[in-house]
């Protein structure tokens, strides 16, 4: 897709007006996040129960009072992100490369998209026996029920991208003699960034909660058993740091994931 002067220069006219709104959209988001942790403070200082619900305050002063310094919690949490960023790996590669597949056809995607669907909509958790059974309660079972988890989303929108590129353009470039791989690469990639990098972000949530679900049933030692222990001792200021810390990891992930969407997405900007 070329540009021309003309739309390249309105479009580099718009950039400072995006700037100025997300700089707009930072700050309000910061204030709503400053607003809810000192409404947060002041309702469980005020009329809370400290058995059930820490302050903000105490949640960090058990952070690098208990959390941080202990070594075998800072194994669990670093094991974790390990079983996470592998499960993601795989999530990926095979979310992507079965999201093709189905989805580079109007056979496949008819006769093998429907049951795709139906093994998405089975609740994963139910199925967390059969992980353990075919894996034990090591790492390689997290890791594959965090993939479980992850594959769909990926899949399920690569496809739906798939069916958004307008049947013309693959039709003139079929035409002018491109290969089916200039086709991907050229056409189909670019008009399902949105979509296919949507399903990345939901992906990594996904594979997350399904590698703490199973840290959570199948953990000995993790930061499910720790998160386990915290809750069954009423001991809430850690529970909460340690679900922070888990919460942080997700949002860098998932930051990490829109930066990458938006070096792959920057033509949109001069449109």
């Amino acid at each position: 897709m070329s540009l021309t002067r003309t739309e390249l220069t309105q479009g580099l006219a718009r950039t400072p007006r995006k700037l100025a709104a997300a700089t707009k959209i930072a700050w309000t988001r910061g204030a709503i996040i400053v607003a809810s942790l000192l409404l947060w403070e002041i309702a469980t200082r005020l009329g809370g129960n400290a058995d059930l619900i820490a302050p903000p305050s105490a949640i960090v002063r058990a952070l690098f009072s208990q959390i941080l310094p202990d070594a075998e919690i800072r194994t669990a949490i670093a094991v974790a992100l390990l079983e996470v960023l592998v499960a993601y790996a795989l999530a990926i590669a095979g979310g992507l490369a079965l999201g093709i597949a189905i989805g580079s056809t109007d056979l496949a995607r008819r006769s093998l998209f429907p049951i795709v669907l139906l093994l998405y909509a089975i609740p994963q958790a139910v199925l967390l026996p059969i992980f353990t059974l075919g894996f034990g309660i090591g790492p390689a079972a997290k890791i594959a029920f965090g993939f479980s988890h992850g594959v769909f989303p990926i899949l399920v929108n690569v496809v739906a991208g798939m069916r958004n590129v307008n049947p013309l353009y693959l039709k003139a470039a079929r035409a002018m003699g491109a290969r089916q791989s200039d086709i991907f690469r050229n056409v189909t990639f670019p008009h399902m960034v949105a979509s296919f990098f949507a399903g990345l972000r939901l992906s990594m949530t996904m594979t997350l909660l399904g590698v703490i679900l199973a840290e959570l049933y199948v953990s000995t030692g993790g930061v499910g058993y720790f998160t386990k222990l915290f809750s069954e001792t009423f001991d809430p200021s850690p529970l909460f740091a340690l679900i922070g810390t888990l919460a942080a990891m997700a949002i860098f992930l998932n930051e990490l994931v829109r930066l990458i969407e938006r070096r792959f997405a920057r033509w949109k900007d001069v449109l």
